[in-house]
């Protein structure tokens, strides 16, 4: 008696090596990954590569090597713009802390209305140049509200963008007043991953909400706290706008930026290998800024287990 031979057992279609998969994240990444290349990475290779001739767009860029670094060394104007623009930091990233963590803070322990949070956010929305032009009538010594309601409080008008002295620690403040709610959102969603067993447990041991605040809200928000400090430390480095449409460097250099400065030299004295040179410059001390900010906070590591 002959028996009819078994068939094979069925197995499933051998899964494809990750080829097509490969492929799929190709096509996705290849956008992000061409502009990075166009608008990030040549320019910056180019930027670097002018740093060291002499280009004016009229005739072909000319190696000088050393030249324009050695004469950013002796610019007295470049190391002005980097204290003023070292002054600003200072004050932007010290006021703007301090404000993001308190309103962080608050939104966590006494509301988390969705309303209220975007109210904080509102004028973040506001792109710098209006926020700059807005605030400039606001301040006008002259004409400004602001100003109207010192006059008729008995005060002195305060010529906020006019003065040597007030004008860097105003054009901060309107950047803090711009920036506080993103930053305090930030900071918001950080407190969120921290849990409120913590919170509670220290509540029945009698912690008050100063203690806690120290205890528990910090340490567990360092890493997150991190991040948002080297975002804006370099984004403060880089202020531009601001200054561009309230003061334009002025009074007497008193708000030259650095930023503004290298756009001066590049777009009104068509020296861009010399701007490329303070460009360069920028990006390795914020290079080496960043790099100590991750390192002394310890923004990769977490107290959380």
């Amino acid at each position: 008696m002959t028996t009819a031979s078994s068939s094979p057992p069925l197995r499933p279609p051998r899964a494809r090596e990750g080829g097509g998969d490969g492929r799929l994240a190709a096509v996705f990444i290849a956008p992000a990954l061409l502009g990075y290349l166009v608008f990030l990475l040549w320019p910056t290779l180019r930027g670097i590569y002018l740093s060291f001739t002499r280009f004016n767009l009229l005739t072909p860029a000319k190696w000088v090597g050393l030249d324009n670094y050695d004469r950013m060394v002796h610019d007295p104007i470049f190391w002005s713009s980097l204290k003023v623009t070292v002054e600003y930091v200072f004050i932007n990233i010290g006021v703007q802390t301090v404000a993001a963590l308190a309103i962080a803070v608050l939104l966590q322990r006494l509301t988390q209305s969705a309303l209220l949070r975007g109210i904080v956010l509102t004028p973040y929305l506001m792109s710098n140049v209006v926020a700059g032009i807005v605030w400039l009538w606001i301040l006008d010594t002259q004409l400004g509200i602001g100003n109207e309601i010192i006059g008729g409080l008995g005060f002195d008008r305060i010529p906020f963008l006019a003065d040597k002295t007030w004008a860097i620690p105003t054009i901060a403040l309107i950047n803090v007043w711009r920036h506080v709610g993103y930053t305090a959102l930030l900071l918001f969603a950080g407190l969120q991953a921290i849990p409120n067993d913590m919170y509670e447990a220290a509540k029945v041991d009698g912690a008050s909400e100063w203690r806690m605040f120290w205890r528990i809200t910090m340490p567990l928000l360092r890493p997150v706290l991190a991040v948002v400090l080297i975002m804006t430390v370099i984004g403060s480095f880089q202020v531009f706008d601001t200054v561009a449409v309230t003061t334009a460097g002025g009074p007497a250099n008193a708000t030259n930026v650095l930023q503004y400065y290298i756009y001066g030299s590049a777009f009104g004295r068509f020296q861009f290998g010399y701007a490329s040179a303070m460009s360069v410059a920028l990006l390795i001390v914020l290079s080496a800024i960043t790099f100590l900010q991750y390192r002394l906070t310890r923004a990769g590591q977490t107290d959380l287990g």
